[in-house]
């Protein structure tokens, strides 16, 4: 890249939106460049004084808009900046810095009621993991019901949920079920956390949830790689996998003393491999 002789305009309306271990960096470009864009250099670092640099690079990219993912699920603050670079390899001056704080966990600021798995990346400790799915439908015909403090993870959750597109489980819809004991009704929300280490590339799906009976929400899962279906491990470097999570209040009002069975329902598309996926209450 060239040093910026100020002809290639900046960019403008650079903005930062927090989400759960992301931040969504967004900006306005000109409709028309003479000559023309090459790419946006996107820029990051955890304080705001900072020179774009080889070190702080997170991205190029042709569209107006750039997702700096994997943070972690605690939450953090990040400054960007973005360059215009054009065909020629000229440079605009930097337009920013903005700041971005993306969302903290729930599985990080609540108090685990009840869990399946680790929330670490990987499915390796779920039931046929990393690539049995060929025997998911004799294993699991009716799908998963597992009960918190009795069941356990390689035995009775199966990495892999499949929809009614996945030919090898049947074709049909699939509804698993986490059941756990709660010592009396609360008197605020929980909250459900379901994390995912990848999910179909095309036909993700909708994963419909509901808690005793009462729907909570109806969530279209994010497109991932294929890759989940053979392969547990999203924190190998260089892993094809599309990790994503999902993470939403649990209404009180859907909850009761003593048990209470949270119902994920797949009907649409095809399959999502799990992560992990728990309930939890607000820390007192």
């Amino acid at each position: 890249m060239s040093a910026s002789n100020g002809t290639v305009p900046s960019v403008t309306d650079l903005a930062a939106k927090g989400e759960l271990g992301r931040i969504e960096v967004s900006w306005s470009a000109r409709r028309q460049y003479q000559p023309l864009v090459d790419h946006f250099a996107v820029y990051a670092a955890r304080q705001r004084n900072f020179r774009p640099s080889p070190d702080t690079l997170v991205g190029k990219t042709i569209d107006t808009r750039f997702r700096h993912g994997d943070l972690g699920p605690e939450g953090q603050t990040w400054y960007y900046q973005v360059i215009t670079v054009d065909a020629s390899g000229k440079a605009s001056e930097p337009a920013g810095p903005v700041k971005g704080t993306s969302v903290e966990s729930v599985t990080v600021s609540g108090a685990p009621v009840a869990v399946v798995g680790e929330f670490d990346r990987r499915s390796l400790e779920l039931a046929l993991a990393p690539n049995g799915y060929r025997d998911y439908l004799s294993t699991f015909p009716d799908g998963a019901d597992y009960t918190h403090g009795v069941s356990s993870p390689g035995t009775h959750w199966p990495y892999l949920h499949p929809g009614r597109a996945d030919k090898w489980a049947g074709s049909k819809a699939h509804t698993f079920r986490l059941r756990f004991t709660l010592p009396e009704k609360p008197s605020a929300d929980l909250a459900l956390a379901i994390w995912l280490i990848d999910t179909h590339a095309s036909i993700p799906g909708v994963l419909d949830i509901s808690c005793n009976g009462t729907a909570v929400a109806g969530v279209p899962l994010e497109k991932g790689a294929t890759k989940g279906s053979s392969q547990g491990d999203a924190t190998v470097p260089g892993s094809p996998l599309v990790p994503s999570m999902v993470e939403l209040p649990l209404p009180a009002s859907a909850l009761r003393a003593g048990e209470n069975v949270l119902t994920l329902h797949k009907d649409e598309g095809s399959w999502h491999a799990y992560d992990a996926l728990g309930v939890f209450a607000p820390r007192r």
